[in-house]
């Protein structure tokens, strides 16, 4: 499966989405932190829709 992650620049450090997927979104200080954390939140709501 490959997914379209859109990650952003805030004051705060980054955001990121999955367009597919509404629920995996996450923050990060760095780009790299992000990307792992959306790998967890795209885990977890395919988990989520499995059940």
């Amino acid at each position: 499966m490959s997914f379209t992650a859109l990650i952003q620049e805030v004051k705060e450090g980054y955001i990121g989405f999955v367009e597919e997927l509404p629920g995996a979104n996450t923050q990060g200080d760095t780009i790299e932190e992000v990307r792992e954390n959306l790998k967890e939140a795209i885990q977890l709501v395919l988990e989520a829709n499995r059940s």
